[in-house]
């Protein structure tokens, strides 16, 4: 009898070793995953961090990319602006030096018209074609924002056109410089922001 409750107490504290020492194991592997977790979140965060920067940086490229595809936008418009009118000129040569000006888009619709595709249907005598070329070029100065158009034509046929517009971000002036012709200093406001597009030419 002996023999066996000294058996017993040997199981006994066998089985609260065993215990111990497994609820030990459990209250380890519990703080292996409880760090586990932490280091998991850390990582997460770092990885939105790095996320978030990335498409921050995507962003920036794509404004800076839509920026100077819109300046690129703006210089196409005024070289067809310049040449437009370039082409009238040479449609109306008996008024060429008429031609020379200051134009800013605010001339009034003239009382004839000139054009056969919006219903004209009367022959123009020069200077009513001159009024018409004028006002009708003007009207695509929306293109462009704050557009001044300066024209000088001479009677040996020499022209220069300067297209003169606002752009969206501020770099050097445009018209700054000691090689840019006296028209192209004088058309538009002096700023930062100004673009100049220059067009000379001769009409014979």
């Amino acid at each position: 009898m002996l023999v066996i409750n000294a058996k017993l107490q040997i199981l006994k504290t066998k089985t609260k070793k065993c215990y111990v020492k497994n609820m030990t194991k459990a209250k380890e592997l519990t703080a292996m995953k409880n760090q586990q977790r932490g280091l998991s979140l850390i990582e997460l965060m770092v990885s939105l961090v790095i996320l978030v920067v990335g498409l921050v940086g995507i962003f920036n490229l794509h404004l800076v990319a839509k920026r100077g595809s819109f300046e690129s936008f703006q210089q196409t418009q005024a070289a067809y602006l310049a040449n437009d009118i370039v082409n009238r000129m040479k449609l109306n040569r008996g008024l060429l030096t008429s031609y020379t000006g200051t134009y800013t888009g605010k001339l009034s619709k003239p009382g004839k018209s000139c054009d056969v595709s919006v219903g004209a249907s009367a022959t123009c005598t020069n200077a009513e074609t001159l009024s018409w070329d004028l006002y009708q070029w003007e009207t695509l100065f929306t293109e462009l924002d704050d557009t001044t158009a300066c024209i000088s034509a001479r009677s040996g046929g020499s022209v220069e056109v300067v297209m003169s517009w606002r752009g969206i971000r501020e770099m050097s002036d445009g018209a700054a410089g000691n090689d840019q012709s006296t028209l192209v200093k004088g058309c538009g406001s002096a700023n930062k922001r100004r673009r100049i597009y220059s067009l000379k030419t001769i009409i014979i």
